[in-house]
């Protein structure tokens, strides 16, 4: 797949070649789906947490005896129905990430990239690096007249100055190929890649 090459000021840069079967692939919607709902799963907390009927404060007496006083039988005030009862099967802290095949992983990866080549909203850029006295005003004069209003920048190891003037930019964002993953390209509109990332996503991904 033959795709032009441009610089960060919109000018031409050659051409390169995408390889077919990591950007020319049938996108799968069911695997990118599976892959995006095991990212959020994992990103979760899972601090919350409920007292049960045995973590709450409160005396462990029975409160009046079993029979004779015409209402219902009680064991504890700790229990649910009482207002400083515990929860019952409330939630507690645990982890929400499950497993997920790295074939399924790297497909979904692969129907991402060939999403954004097939909807026209993948650029390849000739390098994403920063100057020394970069702004981030100058920065978004750029990605304005580049068109991107919401983009994600794939680099094989992202300058730091390049990051830190594109950081402030709403929508914009920059991740190393070790971290470029579905839920990141799907959420941003244009994905940029570089030369250098080109060639380090062939390699994760061989």
């Amino acid at each position: 797949m033959q795709v032009n090459v441009i610089t960060l000021d919109n000018a031409p840069a050659g051409s390169t070649e995408l390889p077919e079967e990591l950007f020319g692939a049938a996108p799968r919607a069911d695997i990118m789906a599976r892959v995006v709902h095991w990212q959020l799963a994992k990103r979760r907390a899972g601090t919350h947490k409920a007292k049960g009927m045995g973590e709450v404060s409160g005396t462990t007496k029975k409160p009046y005896r079993q029979k004779g006083t015409g209402s219902a039988r009680q064991g504890s005030l700790r229990a649910p129905q009482f207002r400083t009862g515990g929860v019952v099967h409330g939630p507690v802290v645990r982890d929400h990430g499950y497993s997920l095949n790295k074939k399924v992983r790297r497909l979904g990866l692969i129907s991402a990239l060939s999403q954004k080549a097939k909807d026209g909203k993948l650029v390849v850029l000739d390098a994403a690096a920063g100057e020394a006295d970069a702004k981030t005003s100058v920065m978004a004069k750029r990605v304005k007249a580049l068109g991107w209003s919401s983009a994600l920048v794939v680099d094989a190891q992202v300058d730091e100055i390049f990051a830190r003037t594109l950081r402030n930019i709403p929508g914009m964002d920059a991740l190393p190929t070790a971290g470029a993953n579905v839920y990141d390209i799907l959420k941003h509109d244009v994905l940029v890649v570089t030369r250098a990332g080109v060639e380090a996503l062939k390699e994760r991904l061989a």
